[in-house]
Protein backbone atom coordinates (compact mmCIF):
# COMPACT_ATOMS: atom_id res chain seq x y z
CA UNK A 1 0.00 0.00 0.00
CA UNK A 2 1.36 3.41 -0.88
CA UNK A 3 0.89 6.63 1.04
CA UNK A 4 -1.16 9.19 -0.85
CA UNK A 5 -0.19 12.82 -0.79
CA UNK A 6 -2.38 15.31 1.07
CA UNK A 7 -4.88 17.15 -1.09
CA UNK A 8 -3.93 20.58 -2.41
CA UNK A 9 -6.23 22.05 0.23
CA UNK A 10 -3.48 21.51 2.81
CA UNK A 11 -5.74 19.35 4.96
CA UNK A 12 -3.57 16.61 6.44
CA UNK A 13 -6.42 14.11 6.90
CA UNK A 14 -7.64 14.19 3.28
CA UNK A 15 -5.88 12.47 0.36
CA UNK A 16 -5.67 13.73 -3.23
CA UNK A 17 -8.90 11.95 -4.15
CA UNK A 18 -10.78 13.20 -1.09
CA UNK A 19 -10.42 10.02 0.98
CA UNK A 20 -9.89 10.30 4.73
CA UNK A 21 -6.63 9.17 6.32
CA UNK A 22 -5.26 9.11 9.83
CA UNK A 23 -2.14 11.30 9.85
CA UNK A 24 1.16 9.46 10.37
CA UNK A 25 2.79 11.03 13.43
CA UNK A 26 5.52 8.38 13.70
CA UNK A 27 8.36 10.73 12.79
CA UNK A 28 7.23 13.61 15.02
CA UNK A 29 9.05 14.49 18.22
CA UNK A 30 7.31 13.91 21.53
CA UNK A 31 6.68 17.19 23.30
CA UNK A 32 4.70 18.34 26.31
CA UNK A 33 1.31 19.44 25.01
CA UNK A 34 -1.67 21.07 26.68
CA UNK A 35 -5.04 22.34 25.50
CA UNK A 36 -7.81 24.19 27.31
CA UNK A 37 -11.37 24.31 25.96
CA UNK A 38 -14.50 25.94 27.33
CA UNK A 39 -18.24 25.75 26.98
CA UNK A 40 -21.30 27.28 28.62
CA UNK A 41 -24.70 25.96 29.64
CA UNK A 42 -27.26 28.75 29.94
CA UNK A 43 -30.32 28.02 32.08
CA UNK A 44 -33.06 29.57 34.19
CA UNK A 45 -31.92 30.99 37.55
CA UNK A 46 -33.99 28.41 39.45
CA UNK A 47 -32.31 25.58 37.52
CA UNK A 48 -28.88 26.95 38.41
CA UNK A 49 -29.92 27.21 42.07
CA UNK A 50 -31.17 23.60 42.04
CA UNK A 51 -27.86 22.36 40.61
CA UNK A 52 -25.72 24.38 43.02
CA UNK A 53 -27.81 23.23 46.00
CA UNK A 54 -27.53 19.60 44.90
CA UNK A 55 -31.28 19.09 44.64
CA UNK A 56 -31.54 17.54 41.17
CA UNK A 57 -33.57 14.32 41.13
CA UNK A 58 -30.88 12.53 39.10
CA UNK A 59 -28.23 13.30 41.73
CA UNK A 60 -24.99 15.29 41.83
CA UNK A 61 -25.06 17.15 38.51
CA UNK A 62 -21.66 18.82 38.87
CA UNK A 63 -19.82 15.72 40.08
CA UNK A 64 -21.37 13.49 37.44
CA UNK A 65 -20.70 16.01 34.66
CA UNK A 66 -17.07 16.40 35.75
CA UNK A 67 -16.50 12.63 35.64
CA UNK A 68 -18.28 12.40 32.26
CA UNK A 69 -15.95 15.08 30.87
CA UNK A 70 -12.87 13.24 32.11
CA UNK A 71 -14.10 9.96 30.63
CA UNK A 72 -14.88 11.72 27.35
CA UNK A 73 -11.35 13.10 27.03
CA UNK A 74 -9.95 9.60 27.59
CA UNK A 75 -12.22 8.17 24.88
CA UNK A 76 -11.96 10.88 22.22
CA UNK A 77 -10.25 8.53 19.78
CA UNK A 78 -13.30 6.24 19.98
CA UNK A 79 -15.63 9.12 19.09
CA UNK A 80 -13.71 11.16 16.50
CA UNK A 81 -12.69 8.82 13.66
CA UNK A 82 -9.24 10.18 12.79
CA UNK A 83 -7.98 11.03 16.30
CA UNK A 84 -5.03 9.11 17.65
CA UNK A 85 -5.34 7.22 20.94
CA UNK A 86 -3.25 9.12 23.48
CA UNK A 87 -1.80 8.34 26.90
CA UNK A 88 -3.15 11.45 28.60
CA UNK A 89 -1.21 12.56 31.66
CA UNK A 90 -3.69 15.02 33.18
CA UNK A 91 -7.33 16.00 32.74
CA UNK A 92 -9.05 18.71 34.77
CA UNK A 93 -12.67 19.70 34.30
CA UNK A 94 -13.79 22.82 36.15
CA UNK A 95 -17.44 23.84 36.37
CA UNK A 96 -18.12 27.35 37.63
CA UNK A 97 -21.57 28.75 38.37
CA UNK A 98 -22.18 32.21 36.92
CA UNK A 99 -25.35 33.90 38.13
CA UNK A 100 -24.95 36.69 35.58
CA UNK A 101 -25.52 34.27 32.67
CA UNK A 102 -27.34 32.51 34.44
CA UNK A 103 -25.63 29.19 33.95
CA UNK A 104 -22.44 27.20 34.21
CA UNK A 105 -19.04 27.85 32.66
CA UNK A 106 -17.05 24.73 31.84
CA UNK A 107 -13.28 24.59 31.30
CA UNK A 108 -11.43 21.42 30.40
CA UNK A 109 -7.64 21.16 30.46
CA UNK A 110 -5.86 18.14 28.98
CA UNK A 111 -2.13 17.33 28.96
CA UNK A 112 0.00 14.74 27.22
CA UNK A 113 3.62 14.12 26.40
CA UNK A 114 3.24 12.93 22.85
CA UNK A 115 3.45 13.37 19.11
CA UNK A 116 0.08 15.00 18.54
CA UNK A 117 -1.99 17.67 20.25
CA UNK A 118 -4.87 17.35 22.67
CA UNK A 119 -7.25 20.02 21.40
CA UNK A 120 -9.84 17.43 20.41
CA UNK A 121 -9.64 15.78 23.83
CA UNK A 122 -10.19 19.14 25.57
CA UNK A 123 -13.09 20.00 23.25
CA UNK A 124 -14.66 16.59 23.77
CA UNK A 125 -14.34 16.91 27.55
CA UNK A 126 -15.98 20.35 27.54
CA UNK A 127 -18.75 19.21 25.18
CA UNK A 128 -19.66 16.05 27.08
CA UNK A 129 -19.57 17.93 30.39
CA UNK A 130 -22.13 20.38 28.95
CA UNK A 131 -24.24 17.55 27.53
CA UNK A 132 -24.26 15.73 30.87
CA UNK A 133 -25.41 18.87 32.67
CA UNK A 134 -28.24 19.19 30.15
CA UNK A 135 -29.18 15.52 30.53
CA UNK A 136 -29.29 15.67 34.31
CA UNK A 137 -31.34 18.89 34.50
CA UNK A 138 -33.55 18.67 31.39
CA UNK A 139 -36.52 17.44 33.41
CA UNK A 140 -36.84 20.91 34.96
CA UNK A 141 -35.42 23.08 32.15
CA UNK A 142 -35.60 21.83 28.55
CA UNK A 143 -34.74 25.35 27.35
CA UNK A 144 -31.11 25.18 28.47
CA UNK A 145 -28.65 26.25 25.78
CA UNK A 146 -25.17 24.83 25.25
CA UNK A 147 -22.97 27.45 23.65
CA UNK A 148 -19.54 28.80 22.80
CA UNK A 149 -17.56 25.57 22.88
CA UNK A 150 -14.07 26.47 21.71
CA UNK A 151 -10.36 26.01 22.25
CA UNK A 152 -9.02 28.76 24.51
CA UNK A 153 -5.37 27.76 24.26
CA UNK A 154 -2.97 25.09 23.18
CA UNK A 155 0.76 24.66 23.65
CA UNK A 156 3.44 22.33 22.39
CA UNK A 157 4.20 20.79 19.06
CA UNK A 158 5.63 22.14 15.84
CA UNK A 159 2.83 24.65 15.28
CA UNK A 160 3.58 26.37 18.59
CA UNK A 161 1.25 28.07 21.00
CA UNK A 162 -2.26 29.37 20.37
CA UNK A 163 -4.41 31.67 22.48
CA UNK A 164 -7.97 32.59 21.51
CA UNK A 165 -8.73 36.26 21.24
CA UNK A 166 -11.33 37.62 23.65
Amino acid sequence: MTDKLPAKTGLTHIGTSGEAHMVDVGDKQETAREAIAQGFVYMRPETLAMIIEGNAKKGDVLGTARIAGIMAAKNTHNLIPLCHPLLLTKIVVDIEPDHSLPGLKIRAMVRVSGKTGVEMEALTAASVTCLTIYDMAKAVDRGMVISDIKVLSKSGGKSGDYRAEN
